[in-house]
């Protein structure tokens, strides 16, 4: 419960400083910002620069990569994880309280199986909505950690297509993201049929 409260407290942009000031710059374990380090190269295969260095077998490089994304990948998971870690827990506490759980640990099964099966199934829904709505939280945490890491990312390229006023760009942008949000909402939708069989679509 701390770590969530905590997650959801912090700003991205000073987490990301705080784990550079830390990681980087005090204990040495970690590259501060960037992709790769500037005496290395990989041969593009995909973009990624983790898959490339391994599809061409450079395993100095995909190491190298891996502690590049280690940073960025925490400061910009940490708030929705939080979040999501909150929402579960309050939906199992509410679901744990139901009837039927009762009814189920009176037959005798296991807490976990109790959990398992008829809990966290009833659980899910609202757990799903904010995952969907997490979405929002890492599209615009993206511009401050990409930022903060000197990371080449759409967060990135709005935020430099704003300072420079490329407005072409910034439509384009915007486009994206909302064409985003409307695929990750209707997944969402159609999950909950998967997971609830009550709900049907015509």
């Amino acid at each position: 419960m701390i770590v969530a409260l905590s997650g959801v407290s912090f700003p991205v942009f000073w987490l990301a400083i705080m784990m550079i000031y830390l990681f980087a710059v005090i204990l040495g374990w970690l590259p501060p910002s960037g992709r790769l380090s500037i005496q290395l190269s990989i041969q593009g295969v995909t973009g990624l620069y983790v898959l490339d260095a391994l599809l061409t077998r450079n395993w100095v490089a995909a190491w190298d990569a891996f502690k590049h994304i280690i940073m960025p990948a925490i400061a910009l998971g940490t708030i929705p994880l939080a979040i999501i870690v909150r929402m579960t827990r309050s939906a199992m506490l509410d679901v744990l309280g139901q009837d039927y759980v009762r009814t189920a640990r009176s037959k005798g099964l296991s807490e976990t199986l109790v959990v398992r099966k008829h809990a966290l199934r009833n659980a899910l829904l609202p757990v799903i909505t904010v995952i969907g709505l997490s979405f929002g939280v890492l599209l615009s945490g993206a511009i401050l950690t990409e930022t903060v890491f000197s990371w080449p990312g759409i967060g990135r390229w709005v935020f430099d297509a704003i300072a420079s006023r490329d407005y072409p760009i910034i439509q384009g942008g915007v486009i994206f993201v909302a064409a985003m949000f409307v695929v990750v909402n209707l997944l969402v939708d159609l999950s909950y049929a998967l997971i609830d069989p009550r709900i049907q679509y015509a």
